[in-house]
């Protein structure tokens, strides 16, 4: 048997060094964030045509819906590439029946496969359920619930530059005074290109609380604290959120006070 001599032997070690490592972080993969939004674009708007088709309404095409995605793996630590049933896809699109929520965009979850196809589920609220009732009376399957899709592994990987800001969510739904006075207030920010910043300030029983500043990642979770000590009598502190970057309430939160 022939040996190979160590300088050989190095190289052919590095070579699979490099080849797991590009494997690991997903560099050989032909799932790739822009394959996706394009894809799952174009297959949205025809079976978003099958749907209107179905409850009469064949005027939509394609073409008119203008549909339009930015997807995530993971959040913004991880890159944008691989499969897994971790993407996050934000999407709108234009159809006057359907309005889209103060945000601008429904939110699909898929599982993208290594034989680049992929299974997304949308909105309901958008989408609609399961079935539908088509112009015969009949409940029939909802062509956008749940739907599948595929992408030409080799097609264009230039980035889409389709961007959508974060949604920055209240989360709590009630507020609970500490010892001395002062509140907590969970939030959320969603997936988006900037993740989310602003302030919030609450007022209660005429009193103003104060306001404190934040600055979040996409998809993380807070709890921000009112400075302001809660008045003794007050049974509801109403939140104003102003934000710089992100969507968020397009109006003030009241939340009621909970005591011990």
């Amino acid at each position: 048997m022939r040996r190979i001599v160590p300088a050989v032997l190095a190289v052919l070690v590095l070579v699979v060094a490099l080849g797991a490592v590009a494997f690991a972080r997903g560099d050989a993969s032909s799932v790739t964030q822009a394959r996706v939004e394009r894809s799952l674009a174009v297959v949205f708007a025809h079976r978003y045509v099958e749907q209107s088709r179905l409850v009469g309404r064949p005027t939509t095409t394609p073409e008119s819906l203008h549909a339009k995605a930015m997807c995530d793996k993971h959040g913004p630590d991880v890159p944008d590439l691989g499969p897994g049933g971790d993407w996050v896809c934000l999407m709108s699109w234009t159809d006057p029946e359907v309005p889209m929520p103060t945000e601008g965009y429904g939110k699909f979850e898929l599982n993208v496969h290594s034989n680049d196809c992929y299974t997304a589920v949308g909105p309901t609220k958008l989408t609609g359920f399961l079935t539908i009732t088509d112009t015969a009376g009949k409940e029939v399957t909802n062509p956008v619930f749940e739907f599948d899709g595929c992408f030409d592994p080799h097609g264009d990987d230039e980035p889409t530059g389709v961007e959508f800001p974060s949604l920055l969510a209240i989360t709590s739904t009630t507020v609970a005074p500490d010892a001395e006075g002062h509140t907590d207030l969970r939030v959320t920010c969603g997936t988006g290109s900037q993740g989310c910043s602003g302030s919030v300030s609450a007022t209660a029983g005429g009193r103003t609380l104060g306001s404190t500043s934040f600055a979040l990642q996409e998809e993380s979770t807070s709890t921000l604290t009112i400075p302001g000590p809660l008045p003794a009598d007050a049974t509801e502190v109403t939140v104003h959120v102003r934000l710089r970057d992100a969507v968020g309430p397009s109006g003030p939160v009241t939340l009621p006070v909970q005591r011990p």
